[in-house]
């Protein structure tokens, strides 16, 4: 007979508990309406003051086209904006001729190594390797592999866990001291005997037929080289940044990714769900994990590197939107600021690698695609700073219509990432693209610019335990 682990709690206890859990479900709802509502109210307050201000924005129109200096910066803001403009268009066009590939038969797939590298990843690493063995994909054909980097909590007592209830289903390794992810990978890829590739991130959760649908575009196609997942957030119940965060993801994967796959050029491979072709890796295994940065070697964007160097031999890189992981995210700022400045950093360093050969015959077949997502990351990372200067010139000398005109214009471009979510997904969480953008807007700014400076620093900056280096 089982026992009962809370019968031994006094009844009133129980209610309290209750109590206390009703208390926060219904706090955390409040605070996720009043941060939506203050949004609704900074940016129809934002479009009145606009309206009330406009002989201000004439007056600064003036300032600007009557100096040298200022319409040098109007014209480019112009021209800047045309490109973005038509630059959009483009977008959607391509995102509307996206089609997803659906899954081949049994027989068809090809045999698959899952690699899960795992870094002080506790009990979700047992999560994430459950759901992968539970996928609906024939167990001949599925490898799967768990490594854990010298993690300094009980990550390696959860991987032998999973090990003790999939058996040979699943092949354990522990590296003798953290060496980071590209070093976890590196050694899957050495390890593992698939055709193809896939990787997926210790905090991440797959549906069931998320494996097959990821790999199918390499039967398919035969010249697709790697294949970007769908990424959504998993933690994403209560905490309101994860809530932001879903609707930017959606965006970012389901839209942006999307319009790339069309172009056969996805930019990056997310690290929770990714698949490559086997010969396409060890094309370039060995410069991937000798990749050095102004004489540093490279322990950040692992998954931008694999994708970059696999576009240089020419394949395809795909994007599956039917292939979903669901992955943690950040809940604190200190947390999110540092993902991004990681993000930051590994998008400038593949950039400058992407110019040495985006413009060359790097691959048969039309080549504008891949070059025009190129100019556009470029001008993006290009001019963070004079828009940092300008950003700082307009609060200094018109800090109201500067806030003002940037709400206003927050409402106005982020009603398509809202239209969008909520034509995918959900009405009412769609609105937090709003917040979002506001967030991003005035919290993380900065980031681009620090990161552009601070370019070849090394270290993942997350997933230490509190007090440890």
């Amino acid at each position: 007979m089982k026992s009962n682990t809370t019968s031994n709690i006094p009844a009133s206890s129980k209610r309290g508990l209750i109590h206390k859990f009703k208390v926060f479900i219904e706090t955390a709802n409040a605070w996720g309406i009043f941060v939506m509502g203050s949004t609704f109210v900074l940016m129809i307050g934002a479009a009145y003051m606009s309206y009330i201000l406009r002989s201000d924005l004439t007056e600064f129109n003036l300032e600007r086209s009557t100096s040298y200096f200022g319409q040098a910066f109007m014209y480019l803001a112009i021209g800047l904006f045309a490109f973005k403009a038509l630059f959009f268009l483009f977008i959607i066009y391509k995102y509307f001729r996206y089609k997803a590939i659906k899954s081949v038969s049994n027989e068809e797939l090809p045999t698959v190594t899952v690699i899960v590298p795992a870094y002080n990843e506790g009990k979700q690493v047992y999560d994430t390797l459950i759901s992968l063995a539970e996928s609906d994909f024939p167990h001949e054909k599925l490898e799967l592999l768990s490594i854990d980097d010298g993690s300094k909590d009980d990550t390696w007592h959860w991987m032998k866990e999973a090990k003790k209830v999939l058996g040979d289903r699943v092949t354990i390794f522990q590296q003798p001291k953290n060496m980071g992810k590209r070093h976890g990978l590196y050694r899957g890829f050495n390890e593992g005997k698939g055709e193809v590739f896939v990787t997926v991130d210790s905090d991440s959760i797959v549906d069931k037929d998320t494996l097959r649908n990821l790999v199918s575009p390499f039967v398919v196609n035969e010249n697709c080289g790697a294949v970007a997942g769908n990424i959504r957030v998993l933690n994403n119940k209560k905490a309101l940044l994860p809530k932001m965060l879903d609707v930017s993801f959606v965006m970012s994967f389901e839209f942006v990714r999307s319009a790339e796959s069309s172009l056969n050029s996805v930019l990056c491979t997310p690290g929770a769900l990714a698949a490559y072709r086997r010969t396409a890796v060890f094309n370039c295994l060995d410069q991937w994990i000798n990749q050095t940065f102004m004489g540093q070697p490279s322990d950040i964007g692992e998954d931008r590197a694999m994708t970059n160097m696999i576009l240089k031999q020419g394949y395809h890189v795909l994007f599956q939107r039917n292939a979903f992981a669901y992955t943690n995210v950040p809940e604190q700022y200190t947390g999110l600021y540092k993902m991004f400045i990681r993000w930051g950093r590994s998008n400038v360093r593949e950039n400058i690698e992407m110019s040495k050969y985006v413009f060359t015959n790097f691959r048969k077949g039309p080549k504008v695609g891949p070059r025009l997502l190129f100019i556009s990351q470029s001008i993006k990372i290009l001019m963070s700073y004079p828009f940092l200067f300008f950003m700082f010139f307009f609060i200094l000398t018109h800090p109201l219509l500067f806030l003002s005109s940037t709400l206003f214009s927050i409402l106005i471009l982020s009603t398509f990432p809202v239209l969008f979510y909520a034509k995918r997904y959900n009405f009412k969480e769609s609105f937090w693209a709003y917040s979002y953008s506001i967030l991003f807007t005035f919290g993380l700014f900065w980031i681009t610019p620090y990161a552009i400076a601070t370019a070849n620093k090394r270290g993942w900056l997350t997933r230490e335990l509190p007090g440890k280096k």
